[in-house]
């Protein structure tokens, strides 16, 4: 992904996962029909051999899975390390943080081993806990369990500057 603030940039893959690490929270955003549309959704992931999986889960129904079962393209965007800068004018406040973005196609886990593996790496991700779970079966047939393949992403951050 091209951007235009290359001074913000990472580049380092350790350092993007540790973005990710520090973020509970994730956008999903997702095309209906020529709209765009935004949820907040807590999250987990996996990356193995230079590719990053996400995975989510919610309610089998509702407007998201709608749209995502008919476009499964989706973005997603994460972001940490939130702190004002302040400046002795209003033009020189600004925002530090740290971000991840990318791009990538969405797929639905159907089996009972697909998704305890999603759900044990959202488990893992929100707690801090590696360890396996137990889910109910009814439970599992009752909960959409989704992975967004992501082909493609970037990091940046803007830090803090330092006292003058």
């Amino acid at each position: 992904m091209e951007m235009r603030r290359k001074d913000r940039q990472i580049t380092e893959v350790g350092e993007i996962l540790a973005i990710l690490n520090q973020c509970k929270v994730c956008r999903l955003a997702m095309v209906d029909e020529g709209t765009p549309y935004i949820v907040p959704l807590n999250f987990g992931y996996t990356f193995a051999e230079g590719r990053l999986v996400l995975y989510f889960h919610s309610a089998k129904s509702g407007r998201k899975i709608d749209i995502l079962r008919k476009n499964n393209s989706a973005v997603f965007e994460v972001d940490c390390e939130h702190r004002l800068v302040e400046g002795d004018i209003a033009c020189e406040y600004g925002f530090a943080f740290a971000s991840v973005i990318g791009f990538g196609k969405i797929s639905f886990l159907e089996t009972k081993e697909e998704k305890i593996h999603g759900l044990n790496a959202l488990m893992k991700h929100q707690t801090g806990t590696d360890r396996e779970f137990h889910y109910e079966d009814a439970r599992l047939m009752n909960v959409a369990v989704y992975k967004l393949a992501v082909g493609e992403f970037s990091a940046k951050r803007k830090v803090l500057p330092k006292k003058q």
